[in-house]
């Protein structure tokens, strides 16, 4: 069979993150260095330049935009305790993507951050130039994963063999992320869990899927996770500032917009603005970070 044929599925399965009653479709960066941001992400990361405005790109995979980059002149530098983004996590079709891209890392000498084993997923961590956090993994089939009697899912971090992946794919030229490839998950930098439960689950309405230290993990349609938020750096922090580098805003893809609808209406119960915009709603979470909802 031809790369084509093997690599690039067109059709997204029933049980995929993407195909969720909600999930994240969109990131955005401000960025101190455009052209060199951007540049690395698609030297990198494999991502296609779609859109070019005057203060930015959208960057995708096939005709699906990912990560939109901008810049500013009087953005500051995010500190490391600020809310924001942990990472952005790029879900590629399947464990052969995720050796080959890999195999193109390793050939340009691209440092790793880490590499782990969650038993739902195989993760691989890094860093853009600038700092932003990336992580590109697949999932594991859905009838492997061991869901517990009270609707969370089983997951831990474990080490993840990466000569073993390495060594199992083919070392033919690498072309970027193949068709399919989505944003799985935004993990978020927040001041504390038990808002960020407030937040996600009783307002957004996403399921709280796992736990760790420090961390919750939320996700639609029993989805591993969709969105998770973590204190580890930033415990107590105060929110973050508008003119920050780092995570602008995200967007999170709802099927049915009834169920948008129902979000918004809490959102409004808590005093949370919320601007429309076409058939988009923006606003800024408790921790300053910008969400839109779109349907």
């Amino acid at each position: 069979m031809t790369t084509s044929q093997t690599m690039q599925p067109t059709e997204i399965a029933a049980d995929h993150a993407l195909a969720m009653p909600a999930h994240v479709d969109h990131s955005h960066l401000v960025v101190a260095d455009l052209p060199m941001v951007s540049t690395w992400y698609q030297r990198i990361m494999g991502l296609k330049p779609l859109e070019t405005s005057a203060s930015g790109e959208t960057l995708g995979v096939g005709s699906r935009p990912l990560l939109t980059l901008t810049t500013s002149g009087n953005a500051t530098k995010a500190p490391r305790n600020a809310p924001g983004l942990f990472h952005t996590a790029f879900l590629v079709p399947n464990r052969e993507e995720l050796g080959r891209w890999l195999a193109h890392a390793a050939h340009n000498n691209v440092g790793l951050q880490g590499a782990s084993d969650h038993l739902v997923s195989e993760a691989i961590y890094l860093a853009d130039p600038e700092g932003n956090g990336i992580e590109v993994y697949r999932d594991r089939p859905r009838s492997e994963w061991n869901f517990k009697p009270d609707g969370t899912v089983g997951m831990d971090t474990l080490p993840l063999n990466l000569q073993a992946l390495y060594d199992e794919v083919p070392k033919h030229e690498w072309h970027g992320m193949a068709e399919g490839t989505g944003i799985g998950h935004i993990h978020l930098q927040v001041s504390d869990i038990p808002e960020a439960d407030a937040f996600f689950r009783d307002v957004l309405g996403l399921g709280l899927m796992a736990r760790y230290p420090g961390a919750s993990f939320f996700g639609s349609g029993k989805y591993h996770h969709h969105v998770a938020a973590n204190i580890w750096n930033s415990r107590g922090a105060p929110k973050r500032e508008t003119q920050m580098t780092g995570l602008s805003d995200y967007t999170i893809q709802f099927k049915d917009a009834t169920e948008r609808a129902t979000a918004v209406a809490k959102l409004d119960t808590l005093g949370i603005a919320v601007d429309r915009n076409g058939d988009t709603y923006s606003l800024v979470d408790p921790w300053g970070i910008g969400l839109k909802l779109a349907a």
